[in-house]
């Protein structure tokens, strides 16, 4: 008897392991579908995706993910996004969100040891009711009225650019952030 339940308990981790994989592909597919980032895709050096940042906050907040890195479409590992935050703020959103490499130097300064978003990156938001900051001067961007209303143009800024879409939440805040980000090989 307990050895056909440690075999079994020995396999329930492979269960899950395609599913993981389908959260990237099912993320990297609803940032295609919503146009703006898809020609990033098929011209970016790389990029990193994290399927869920989750972000809360009262006086002092904060968000955390974990995401995957890949490079000419090939996964190269994982990535763990982390932000404080101080300020007013209260609530909690969860957002998918991309980080496009425009070349190797930008991907390299990503990849290397605990990366972190200058005060002037900027961020495009997809979908309404999202907001996130991108810098420790507490750079932020929000839409509303939905992925049609809101600003779908992006451009490269220091060698990124990147894309949230809005999972769902209610944020209210006006705070100082910024993200960091750690980079762990395969």
């Amino acid at each position: 008897m307990r050895t056909p339940l440690f075999a079994l308990l020995l396999c329930i981790p492979f269960l899950f392991q395609p599913a993981a994989a389908d959260e990237y592909k099912d993320t990297v597919d609803m940032f295609k579908d919503a146009k703006a980032p898809q020609a990033f895709f098929d011209s970016a050096y790389g990029y990193a995706i994290f399927p869920t940042i989750a972000k809360a906050g009262f006086v002092v907040g904060g968000a955390y993910g974990e995401g995957r890195v890949y490079k000419a479409h090939k996964y190269m590992g994982k990535s763990t996004l982390y932000q404080a935050s101080i300020g007013f703020q209260m609530g909690g959103q969860a957002y998918s969100q991309v980080i496009f490499f425009e070349d190797e130097r930008a991907y390299n300064e990503f990849t290397s040891d605990n990366f972190e978003f200058s005060a002037q990156a900027t961020v495009v938001v997809l979908t309404a009711g999202a907001s996130a900051e991108a810098g420790t001067k507490g750079m932020s961007t929000s839409a509303s009225g939905g992925q049609n209303n809101a600003k779908t143009t992006a451009n490269y800024y220091k060698g990124m650019a990147t894309f949230i879409i809005a999972k769902g939440g209610l944020m209210y805040e006006a705070s100082v952030a910024g993200q960091k980000f750690k980079f762990e090989p395969k």
